[in-house]
């Protein structure tokens, strides 16, 4: 297994093949070492065989393919398996390691080339263009970029698979030295057959699903690891570089780029995050950031030998010693016992400070840091001190750097959303407003009753009822939540929760709900003077098409409230507000979906506009292309400029976290291409692009098509009786649900309604088994009856494609969906569909259309092929797919005989695990597919 290499630059492209090749030596090693010569000799048969079909469909050779696979005796088919799963895993790493040496290979011809997409180029461009010195340090106050990580269940691996995977990436980086000897190559070679030996033996699936706090202690491994340290090395770069081209300034960069999570605080659709769990979240992340500073702590006392024998340092350094031991005890740190050293002293408080905040008994004292600010002010007064006896060096290398990693996590970590379901609040209202002799029945109501309603108790101080009344236990933990956001506010910091997250906001009172709910709480209050404190701000979530329509009149109809207008004031005339991409798509397509999100953000922009509002969209995309995944620098550039007002909010999740995260290399590379998306999106929002004199014309071209395309997707999944059977049985549906990969439900309630399924399973099980239906279905009916055979509406779509970017990067996605997408084998999935009319009529309907949307993709890009305008991306796929396709082949055999024997109500563990070791292969192998 040595012959899959991914194209890059050819002047590096061998470097990548040398390290596929080198692995898949070992991992031969390993089968043969595990499994004997027949296993390795059963992996390679099946491989070469799939190649040559790829290469040339014989049908012959496809009968005797198939038979090979169906003929595997079981315990050789499963070491098969997990052969060519394990065998993407190692590709994976090579090619991300491939990502690392290229940025360095640039940064070595520092003078010569600056890296595309790298921070430099975006602020050499500002100079090249003549941007002055004021407009560019009016940009780089007004960027903002916040990445969310979230729990949605779409890695498939776990943790452990994953730190192998680093182990081995970090070997792999070490035979790129060229000062290794030959016998520290055959070392490094010995460890990393040893690591890929480890990682046959161990079990890639998980026994139990994860606990919500198993995924919240899984996203700070990304903190811990690779996010503490990477994000002010971007920071660094991003003044290095203004340094560079704008001297003028002596560059300090605000805080425009940092994580937020919402793990721990998605409670929708997921009874085991509770109010409990939430305040439990937030500890383990305050726990992990104390841990990361006093670690730095010790690390600096060990180079802060600085003897006021030989230096003078500052009165206010040697003042706030004596201050501090006054006010603070040291306990659990050992005095230091120099006093010739006034850093290292200073520092054993500062630890004791830090490891004092783990006890409620220093609570509000003076022996504990009770805000970041004293924390960051401490660091200050060792950063002036350093520089008053000219360490500056010293203080640049070390206390800038803390001092912004301060800044960043503060004591919180990361921000943590919490989201709910509109329906949970819109049932707790109407039982608390029946408790307080309100209303009756509230949920009765018409929406302006409700809206009237609310904002009336939102203008009145006082409360709706006593704390302890008696309410149901569901409305106990609603009301319990917004108890805790306000208790988490005084003791990890306002900034720790400020967003309360409302999905499927359908109308004005959604939001009001909430916010009645945090006056109850104390977020949202009146003070003695008549004015406002409000410290959390609802959000709405606009996710079906229908929602998508109606938000813009949504936010109007609050923004001429007085009580909710004055809340968005003092939150800084910012208003938050989330668009979900993988609904959207669900409910009409990729088509539709991505022109009404593109309307939404353009209509949602200009209503704020009217009340002189900013708002700072949300983008709930996922990791694969049927809901909304992309490139994180592509994402950014893919809004209109205009509407990046008050900054951008992102998910990370799933297999993403892993595979932009879990390296530094990797990491740093993602979170400087974001920055010089950013740049480039803010000076294209200060001077936008001359628009084509036809661009209106094409928007009123575009509305066609997606409605077209939306009635096509919505016949065949919403209106035709037999499309339910078709997707559960010929998609290993109910199999991802065993796969133990999230801790939340794969639907939002037991029900057996399309409209009840989660997104997530929705698209995993359609790019599981190669139709990647979500991603490209009705685009072709649309291309082609606006079309209608007329050559010049073809002329116009394609000079659209030239022209314009919105729709050339519909266009492009299109592409690399019907590009991973594969026919063949998706008509072996339909074969486990038990009534042939409706396995032969849907699959008619959706080959039709995949076809269909393949020519009309190449007869609007005139390309010859699917792909031709993106050579590497179109190699890489074309030469995994011969590695995929056995472990496709097999998952339906296995689908099929499993379901066969639980029919009979009878089950096989074996089976079932076989099943699930395909679902990881292939998700591999695929990527992205969540």
């Amino acid at each position: 297994m040595t012959e899959l290499a991914t194209a890059n630059r050819p002047s590096s492209n061998h470097l990548l093949r040398r390290d596929v090749r080198f692995l898949g030596n070992i991992l031969g090693e390993v089968l043969v070492h595990q499994g004997g010569r027949e296993l390795l000799e059963h992996v390679e048969k099946i491989r070469e065989t799939s190649k040559a079909l790829r290469a040339d469909f014989v049908p012959e050779l496809y009968d005797e393919f198939l038979n090979a696979i169906s003929h595997l005796k079981p315990d050789i088919r499963h070491q098969v398996i997990r052969a060519f799963a394990i065998y993407f895993q190692l590709v994976n790493i090579a090619e991300q390691n491939h990502r690392i040496r290229r940025k360095r290979d640039y940064e070595r011809s520092a003078g010569e080339a600056v890296q595309p997409g790298s921070i430099e180029s975006a602020i050499q461009k500002l100079q090249e263009k003549g941007t002055p010195l004021a407009e560019v340090q009016e940009m780089i106050q007004g960027i903002s970029l916040e990445l969310v990580m979230t729990a949605h269940p779409t890695e498939a691996m776990r943790r452990a698979v994953l730190d192998i995977h680093k182990r081995i990436a970090e070997d792999m980086m070490e035979l790129d030295n060229p000062t290794l000897t030959f016998r520290e190559r055959e070392k490094l070679r010995e460890k990393l057959l040893n690591e890929v030996l480890t990682l046959w033996q161990t079990d890639e699936l998980r026994d139990r699903k994860p606990t919500v706090i198993d995924e919240v202690r899984n996203g700070m491994y990304f903190f811990n690891e690779t996010l503490f340290d990477v994000l002010p090395d971007v920071y660094e770069e991003l003044e290095r570089c203004l340094n560079r081209y704008y001297p003028e300034q002596d560059w300090h960069v605000p805080t425009y780029l940092r994580f937020g999570s919402w793990i721990g605080g998605d409670r929708d659709g997921n009874p085991s995050v509770t109010s409990s769990i939430t305040w439990r979240t937030l500890n383990i992340q305050r726990s992990l950031v104390i841990h990361k500073y006093e670690t730095l702590l010790r690390s600096l006392m060990r180079k802060m030998s600085f003897c006021t024998t030989i230096v003078e340092v500052s009165a206010d350094l040697l003042d706030s010693i004596e201050q501090d031991r006054a006010d603070v005890v040291l306990k659990t740190v050992d005095a230091w016992t120099n006093e010739h050293e006034p850093y290292r002293v200073k520092m054993t408080y500062m630890i004791q400070k830090l490891q004092n905040m783990r006890s409620e008994q220093f609570k509000g004292t003076k022996q504990r840091y009770n805000a970041p600010a004293e924390f960051i002010a401490d660091l200050q007064l060792i950063d002036r001190s350093l520089r008053h006896h000219y360490a500056d060096f010293v203080a640049d290398t070390y206390l800038k750097r803390l001092i912004r990693q301060a800044e960043l996590f503060g004591f919180h970590l990361a921000a943590l959303d919490v989201r709910q379901h509109s329906q949970e609040h819109e049932n707790a209202m109407t039982e608390v407003l029946a408790k307080a002799g309100v209303t009756p029945n509230y949920a009765a109501l018409s929406e302006a009753e409700k809206i009237s309603l609310l904002h009336r108790l939102l203008s009145d101080s006082r409360p709706l009822l006593h704390e302890n009344a008696t309410l149901s236990e569901s409305t106990k933990e609603c009301l319990d939540v917004y108890r805790t956001i306000y208790r988490a506010q005084q003791e990890f910091g306002r900034d720790c929760i400020t967003s309360y997250l409302i999905s499927m906001t359908r109308g004005a009172s959604d939001m009001l709900e909430v916010m009645v709910f945090a006056k109850e709480a104390g977020l949202f209050r009146y003070e003695h003077d008549g004015s406002i404190v409000c410290t959390v701000q609802s959000v709405p979530l606009f996710e079906t098409i229908d929602d998508l329509h109606e938000a813009p009149a949504i936010m109007k109809t609050l923004f001429e409230l007085p009580v909710y207008r004055k809340m968005v004031e003092v939150m800084g005339n910012q208003h938050e507000i989330m668009l979900g991409y993988s609904d959207s798509n669900k409910d009409g397509g990729m088509v539709t979906a991505n022109w009404e999100l593109r309307l939404a953000l353009n209509e949602l922009t200009q209503a704020a506009k009217e009340y002189d509002i900013r708002l700072k969209f949300f983008h709930g995309r996922g990791g694969a292309l049927g809901r909304g995944g992309m490139p994180l620098n592509r994402s950014i550039l893919a809004q209109p400029p205009h509407t990046v007002g008050a900054g951008i909010k992102i998910t990370e999740q799933g297999e993403v976290l892993s595979s932009r995260y879990s390296m530094q290399g990797i990491a740093y590379r993602s979170l400087e291409q974001a920055t010089s998306a950013l740049i480039t999106a803010a000076y294209l929002a200060r001077h936008p692009a001359k628009e084509s004199t036809d661009e209106a014309k094409w928007n009123e071209i575009l509305p066609v098509i997606s409605e077209t395309a939306q009635t096509k997707y919505q016949d065949l999944i919403f209106r035709d009786p037999g499309f339910m059977t078709f997707f559960k049985e010929s998609t290993p549906l109910s199999e991802v649900g065993e796969l133990n990969i999230g801790s939340r439900p794969s639907k939002r309630k037991n029900s057996e309604r399309f409209e009840d399924l989660r997104a997530i399973p929705w698209v995993f099980s359609w790019t599981q088994s190669r139709y990647l239906l979500p991603a490209w279905y009705a685009a072709g009916t649309a291309f082609e009856r606006y079309v209608a055979g007329d050559p010049a509406k073809l002329e116009t779509l394609r000079t659209m494609y030239r022209e314009y970017s919105f729709f050339r990067t519909l266009i492009d996605n299109l592409q690399m969906a019907l590009a991973k997408a594969d026919l063949l084998i998706a008509r072996k999935y339909a074969e486990m569909i038990k009534d042939d009319a409706v396995r032969t009529r849907i699959f008619a309907l959706i080959e039709e259309e995949f076809e269909l949307t393949k020519q009309m993709i190449l007869d609007i890009t005139g390309q010859e092929d699917i792909l031709d305008n993106v050579p590497v991306i179109q190699e890489s796929i074309r030469l995994r797919n011969p590695y995929v396709d056995p472990l496709s082949y097999l998952q339906v055999q296995l689908l099929s005989e499993l379901r066969a024997i639980r029919a009979k109500d009878e089950d096989d563990a074996t089976l079932l695990r076989e099943v699930l070791l395909t679902i990881n292969g292939i998700a591999a192998g695929l990527r992205n597919t969540g």
